[in-house]
């Protein structure tokens, strides 16, 4: 298992829009993507700030889309 990255709000909403997302909105610093998988709408809301906390971007991220550290690390380069 990959240690988990620091990344910017910028690089992740890049990574994840190399896997189908498209940004639907902006609120303040906050973006929502969204993006169809088998008949599902997966929504994620990524917060552009310099750093995303590990937390945040483990559980309120890459979980819900069910990506793995590895294949959102394999995503950023």
């Amino acid at each position: 298992m990959s240690k988990l990255p620091q990344v910017s709000g910028k690089e992740t909403v890049k990574a994840l829009g190399k896997i189908g997302f498209e940004v639907i909105k902006q609120k303040g610093s906050h973006v929502k993507l969204t993006r169809r998988i088998n008949n599902q709408k997966q929504i994620v809301t990524v917060p552009m700030h310099r750093t995303i906390k590990a937390g945040t971007l483990r559980n309120g991220i890459l979980k819900p889309i069910n990506l793995s550290v590895n294949d959102f690390v394999k995503l950023l380069r």
